[in-house]
C-alpha cells in the first residue's frame, strides 16, 4: 500500500501490527548476534543500542512506504512532519536495558495519533500495537473498537481493592528522579499486595489491559512510552488519570487500573 488517503483506525492498526512484527523479528535476530551500545542519553545507564536505531529506521521506512504523507515521531530522533493529520509515535525498543541483558520483556510500540487539544502532548492515539518478539504476543487496539491480544479480546482484572492489587511501576534513569520514585514506592508498598518492575512501560500498560497485573503507575513517561499502550489499556476497559484527575497521557503522572482503583492508587503513591 502506498496511498495516504484517509484510513479507518482499524486499517491503521493493521499497519501498526504488521510493522511492529517486522521490527520485532529483526531486533530479536540482532539480539542473538550480541548488543552494541551506541550512546547514553539522560545518564550513563540510559542507553541506546545500534538495534534501537536500526529498528527505528525499519519502522519509519515501512510506515512511510505505507503512508507517505503521515508524520513520524520516534524515540531515537526521528521527527517527520506530515500533511495527513496522522503522526505515528514509535518506540523501536521499549525496554532497552532488558534488551541489553537479554531479558525477555522488551517490546516494539507503534501508535497512530491525531491532533487533540484535550491531551497535554497534543495527540490522541486512534490505533496502536505493542509487540513482544520473545513471547510472540501482539497487543493491539482501535479507538472505539476494543483491545486484543493475538486477536482475542482482552480485559483487566477489574479489582478495585488496593490491598489485594498487584501493581507495576517503572523508574527513571537519573538519581534525582529515582529518589522521588523510591519515596513514592515506599508510601504505596505497605498498602498493596506487591509490586512488579518489568522494565517496559508499553509492556506494563498491556499487562494491566490483559489482567496480568491490577494496576500501573509511573512518573515522567514520554509519548513514545505510552501512546500505543495507553490506548490498549483504555480500550480494554482501564481508567487512566493524572495527578489531579486530568487526562493522563501527556501529563507527568500516569495511574492506570480499574475505574474504582486508580484514585486509591494515586492517593497511596502521592500521599494526597
Amino acid at each position: 500500500m502506498t496511498s495516504s488517503a484517509p484510513l479507518s483506525p482499524a486499517l491503521l492498526a493493521q499497519i501498526a501490527t504488521r510493522v511492529a512484527r517486522l521490527a520485532g523479528d529483526r531486533i530479536r535476530e540482532l539480539r542473538e548476534q550480541g548488543v552494541d551500545v551506541a550512546a547514553a542519553k539522560s545518564s550513563a545507564v540510559d542507553i541506546v543500542t545500534e538495534a534501537d536505531r536500526e529498528a527505528e529506521r525499519i519502522v519509519t521506512a515501512a510506515l512511510r512506504e505505507a503512508r507517505p504523507d503521515d508524520g513520524v515521531l520516534g524515540e531515537e530522533g526521528t521527527g517527520i512532519t506530515g500533511t495527513s493529520g496522522i503522526t505515528w509515535v514509535i518506540d523501536p525498543i521499549d525496554g532497552t536495558v532488558n534488551y541489553l541483558y537479554n531479558l525477555p520483556m522488551y517490546t516494539v510500540s507503534i501508535a497512530a495519533t491525531v491532533p487533540s487539544p484535550a491531551y497535554a502532548d497534543g495527540r490522541r492515539a486512534i490505533a496502536g500495537a505493542v509487540y513482544n518478539p520473545n513471547s510472540n504476543e501482539m497487543f493491539e487496539a482501535v479507538d472505539g473498537g476494543g483491545a486484543r491480544l493475538n486477536g482475542i479480546r482482552i480485559a483487566p482484572t477489574g479489582n478495585t481493592e488496593l490491598a489485594t492489587s498487584l501493581v507495576a511501576t517503572g523508574f527513571g534513569y537519573t538519581a534525582a528522579r529515582r529518589t522521588v520514585q523510591a519515596e513514592m514506592a515506599a508510601r504505596m508498598l505497605p498498602g498493596v499486595r506487591d509490586i512488579r518492575r518489568f522494565g517496559s512501560a508499553a509492556n506494563d500498560l498491556c499487562m494491566v489491559a490483559c489482567g496480568r497485573v491490577d494496576a500501573f503507575y509511573e512518573i515522567g513517561l514520554q509519548p513514545w512510552d505510552y501512546a500505543a499502550g495507553a490506548l490498549i489499556a483504555t480500550e480494554a476497559g482501564c481508567a487512566i488519570i493524572g495527578e489531579h484527575d486530568q487526562q493522563a497521557p501527556g501529563e507527568p503522572f500516569m495511574f492506570v487500573g480499574a475505574p474504582g482503583l486508580v484514585h486509591k492508587l494515586r492517593t497511596a503513591v502521592l500521599g494526597m
